[in-house]
């Protein structure tokens, strides 16, 4: 068999694999070795341990751990919630003011943080109840607290747009000022469907009784300011020092890290089962990230080494097909394998198969990644796996999957026109990166 199929046998394996329940990590350092060995013989040995000191030498994946932390201590500050507050207390009077708080909440607090679970169950915590008590539907409050959360996948500084970066080869920082517009055309989108639904059934999202509202202007500005000037410093350290160009990403992970842990301490949250909690999670996630990065960057080298991806490559670029139509096939097969698959798998194994393609096809690689971004974060509220459902029903039971699964279905729909505006037009990710650095 020559190298190029055993390739494909190797690639038959993993999706065998991955679908049978194996753990990802491991079955991709494991195959990569068999195959490597049936291959080349010994040198896949060498191999693994080059491109292991290779990836753990590329500093911006320092940031993956500090951008996690930063997320769980601000979690751990109660952040969301005083912001979450101050927009209920102001916005009362409306239609649907419990959705708009929602988006509005989420969407500021993606730029602090991007970690989708922590989002998605603080905000069910904080905004279910209130929902319930209020009156609102459940399917469409359901899919706007997970639409919600989920932005922070896309809206820097995301950890998915770290990790993505030295895997497609752009500057991390170009792919964060890529994401801030495609990122706020969905908040828009989410707000418009869920305002107008509201305002076209006043049933669906009723204005808030009179005992849930502020009892004078003073305290509407003291939650204003206690919830969003914190925040805003948040945002400057972590996010605008990158843009700005005053920081790498690592640095801007560390001085937002750090300006997390000074809030913390401001709102007397700051204690030894805190700092414990997150350092845990932080660990938990980036071992799992990092880990995944190593693995699949040995398998990756291994399947290039075969010359399967060359193979690949060649096979699509000769399919009857316009650059765009090609495109869109590629988007499909990364949107499907986002159902059964985590993102930092897509990422690892997968753009590497797909990125000869795009290069020879003369693709801007920033409006690729962004694209990218876009669909995977897709994938958080398409079923069978849209893990965004299970974070909710954890934190609100009352509420049944299958209402939480179709009350989703409608901003999953609207995630996939916020993906075909950045594809038809790429100048909506493309803008702000061309004004700021080029």
């Amino acid at each position: 068999m020559s190298p190029e199929y055993l390739g494909l046998v190797l690639l038959a394996f993993l999706l065998a694999g991955i679908f049978v329940g194996f753990p990802i990590a491991f079955t991709l350092i494991i195959l990569a070795v068999v195959f490597g060995y049936i291959g080349f013989g010994p040198t896949v040995f060498y191999l693994m341990v080059f491109q292991t000191i290779g990836l753990m030498k590329e500093e911006t994946l320092a940031a993956v751990p500090l951008f996690i932390f930063m997320g769980h201590i601000l979690e751990q500050a109660g952040l969301m919630e005083r912001l979450f507050r101050s927009f209920q207390l102001i916005l009362a009077p409306v239609r649907g003011s419990l959705y708009l708080g929602v988006l509005a909440t989420a969407t500021l607090f993606a730029t602090a943080t991007g970690i989708i679970g922590a989002s998605v169950t603080v905000m069910g915590m904080m905004a279910a109840p209130a929902m319930i008590r209020a009156g609102y539907d459940t399917r469409l409050s359901a899919g706007v607290i997970t639409a919600g959360g989920c932005l922070g996948i896309l809206i820097p500084p995301s950890v998915m747009l770290v990790v993505m970066g030295p895997v497609v080869g752009v500057s991390v920082i170009h792919l964060f000022a890529a994401a801030i517009v495609p990122g706020l055309i969905l908040s828009a989108l989410y707000t418009g469907y869920a305002m107008l639904r509201s305002f076209l059934n006043p049933a669906l999202g009723p204005p808030l009784p009179l005992e849930q509202r502020a009892t004078s202007y003073g305290q509407i500005v003291r939650e204003f300011f206690a919830g969003v000037v914190p925040l805003a410093v948040i945002i400057f350290a972590a996010l605008g020092s990158i843009i700005a160009g005053l920081a790498t990403p690592t640095e801007a992970a560390a001085m937002g890290a750090t300006g997390a842990v000074l809030l913390t301490a401001a709102y007397g949250r700051l204690g030894w089962p805190t700092v414990r909690e997150a350092t845990l999670k932080s660990l938990q996630t980036s071992s799992l990230v990092l880990f995944l990065a190593v693995a699949s960057n040995i398998y990756g080298a291994v399947f290039t080494r075969l010359g399967t991806g060359t193979l690949i490559a060649k096979s699509l670029l000769a399919l009857p097909l316009p650059p765009l139509a090609l495109m869109a096939l590629l988007m499909l097969v990364i949107f499907l394998l986002g159902w059964p698959l985590e993102w930092p798998a897509i990422i690892f194994i997968f753009l590497p198969i797909f990125l000869p393609v795009v290069q020879e096809l003369r693709f801007d690689l920033v409006w690729f990644s962004t694209l990218v971004a876009v669909n995977l974060q897709t994938a958080f509220l398409s079923p069978p796996v849209a893990m965004a459902a299970y974070y909710l029903k954890a934190v609100a039971p009352r509420w049944d999957l299958l209402d939480i699964y179709r009350g989703m279905f409608a901003f999953m729909l609207l995630q996939m026109a916020g993906l075909a505006i950045v594809f038809f037009f790429p100048q909506v990710a493309l803008w702000l990166p061309t004004l700021l650095f080029r």
